[in-house]
């Protein structure tokens, strides 16, 4: 017989959810100070304009001792990850730790989330973003709060014109960049692993890229990353039975904005006719730095995990090349830790919020220096380099590599050989053709997402046999090979039922593959990096094609080999509609190239 859980039990699930990596890495907790930090803190309640709605927001205001009307003081701005609040552990100890060096700090729940009113947006630039540009008039001394509370301690650019910094991870980085976008009195940003392209994010395609990680056609749906967000989502009546009717959202939803609930049915009907995709593929797009960062000219130092499959260094990439050819002041960090790997700790000498450690930390000893820089205007402190990027076989607390420019090094190319090589020249390509075909289910694992985002155990990434084709390397010779970027393969595949398929309207029948590369150890074992894969939803089967792989730091050391997998599904994603069978053919004149960014060491 079975039993129903206890709603206590289930909310302390949710909780659990909630403060998962979707809102920030679970080792963001504890405190960041002590109990006698020399700040004081005060709660408030600020109503404010947020597109067609008044939304009341629940803050925090951190007040460093001796800040008066007479000695003002920069502040800095932060909301909550996805699922998290004010009193979440990242959001409450970044403000403690600015208010303790001096910074005003105001920390706020998100709009849905906590005590704030209003349904989820998605960060959406005219909603959230609004809400947030109302906060920077709160700073201004332009409003007061609700309970009439004015602010005269926070250092001015003008009359109505606070400086400001914004910081936070997920949901709170991509927040920085929708407030900034409306409101240009924002004077620094330091976004951490956040989106691009929510439409990429969720339902990735790999394949036939436009600009950044944007295409023209849907990829494969992310649906376990889409599921968890949306439980996190619609919980917050049993995470908060509390909560106002202002957060009831529209169109069968509980808790999000109606057209973010179009959205989620979209991608769960695994459908793609054109004009309805099209539509929720831009509203996806509007409330995504992909649509608004031309707006974006406040300086931006951005910090991306390579341990993320959510928002992978794709996504930043994307966003540092926009900024930066439009001139705005911007700088990119490739930490270690993002949203997957869960309740690990982060690695020696990493950024540490629940330790603190801004101060001992290479990325917080960088974000200290924007800050100081862009609202100290100290303008002798260093920012350090364009592009940093954490490498995990370094342990001598030196573990960040760095370079004036990105990307950093150069790129080698391999040939995909007939019989399953990869060859350093397109001589050494021996003639042939192999083929796989799909299941009609899942037959390939690259990760558990809800596990990883958890810290749970996962099991080992595989492919059924007959399901994929891979092609290895020689062995590693001569010094170790590091890959810093991401590697990009071109394609040519046969698939005559693909090809019939593509006559559809609908973009769901088109051919999906998965590309990926493991590191195989000279005992057999293999490697998927950071269990990171490239699906791809073939623009046409009759012309090759171009894979951008998720961005990775690896090492290959010497005897361990260079793996090339395309596999006809994964378990993480939706994959085929129907069984597609693909042959790949190699001849010297004509094979598939694989393109790595190579900073150190020779591949043959």
């Amino acid at each position: 017989m079975s039993r129903a859980v206890s709603r206590p039990v289930l909310r302390r699930s949710l909780a659990l959810l909630a403060g998962s990596a979707l809102a920030a890495p679970l080792f963001l907790t504890g405190p960041a100070v002590a109990a006698a930090d020399p700040y004081t803190v005060t709660a408030l309640k600020v109503t404010v304009r947020a597109g067609e709605r008044h939304c009341t927001l629940d803050a925090d205001v951190y007040r460093p001792a001796g800040a008066d009307a007479a000695h003002p003081a920069p502040a800095v701005l932060t909301t909550n990850g996805f699922g998290g609040s004010k009193a979440d552990g990242s959001t409450d100890a970044l403000a403690k730790a600015f208010a303790t060096r001096g910074y005003v700090a105001l920390a706020y729940s998100g709009l849905g989330f906590g005590k704030t009113g209003c349904p989820i947006s998605l960060d959406d630039p005219g909603i959230d973003g609004r809400a947030a540009s109302g906060l920077v008039d709160l700073l201004a001394g332009a409003r007061t709060a609700d309970n009439g509370t004015r602010l005269d301690y926070v250092a001015k650019d003008g009359a109505q014109d606070p400086r400001v910094g914004m910081i936070g991870g997920s949901y709170g980085g991509a927040i920085q960049l929708a407030t900034a976008s409306v409101d240009h009195r924002v004077d620094a940003l330091v976004p951490l692993i956040t989106w691009n392209d929510l439409s990429y994010s969720l339902d990735p395609n790999n394949a036939g890229l436009t600009h950044g990680v944007t295409g023209p056609l849907p990829g494969a749906y992310k649906w376990q990353w889409t599921n968890g967000f949306f439980l996190i989502g619609e919980a917050q009546g049993l995470l908060h039975p509390e909560l106002d009717p202002s957060r009831t959202g529209g169109s069968g939803c509980l808790h999000f904005v109606a057209r973010a609930c179009e959205t989620k049915r979209l991608l769960d009907s695994g459908k793609y006719p054109a004009e309805k995709t099209d539509a929720v593929f831009r509203y996806a797009r509007s409330v995504s730095p992909v649509s608004y960062l031309p707006s974006v000219k406040a300086p931006t130092l951005l910090v991306q995990g390579q341990n993320d499959s959510l928002f992978n260094l794709n996504e930043a990439t994307a966003t540092y090349r926009t900024l930066a050819a439009q001139g705005t002041p911007v700088k990119m960090i490739w930490q270690a830790w993002g949203h997957s790997g869960g309740m690990k700790k982060p690695a020696k000498g990493e950024l540490n919020l629940g330790q603190g450690n801004l101060d001992t930390s290479y990325v917080g000893q960088r974000i200290l220096a924007w800050f100081d820089r862009y609202l100290r205007h100290r303008t002798a402190t260093g920012t350090g380099p364009a592009f940093a990027y954490h490498r995990d076989w370094v342990t001598d607390g030196s573990a960040y590599a760095t370079s004036p420019a990105f990307p950093a090094g150069g790129t080698r190319r391999l040939y995909l050989s007939g019989d399953g090589k990869l060859v350093g020249h397109r001589g050494e390509v021996a003639r042939g053709s192999r083929s796989y075909r799909n299941l009609r289910m899942a037959s390939s694992h690259s990760e558990s997402s809800l596990a990883g985002m958890l810290g749970l155990p996962d099991v080992a990434p595989y492919d059924a046999r007959g399901t994929f084709l891979d092609w290895t390397s020689a062995p590693v010779a001569g010094g170790p090979v590091e890959v810093v970027g991401a590697p990009r393969a071109t394609l040519k595949v046969v698939s005559p039922r693909a090809e019939q398929a593509q006559k559809s309207s609908d973009a769901a029948d088109r051919l999906v593959l998965f590309a990926k590369l493991y590191d195989v150890a000279p005992d057999g074992k293999k490697t998927l990096v950071h269990r990171l894969v490239a699906p791809a939803r073939v623009p046409d089967v009759t012309r090759p094609f171009t894979v951008e792989l998720p961005a990775i730091v690896h090492r290959y050391e010497p005897g361990h080999r260079l793996r090339f997998v395309i596999a006809a599904s994964d378990d993480a994603y939706a994959g085929n509609r129907g069984v597609k069978p693909v042959t790949v053919s190699s001849t010297p004149e004509d094979t598939g190239v694989l393109e790595l960014p190579v900073t150190q060491g020779v591949l043959r």
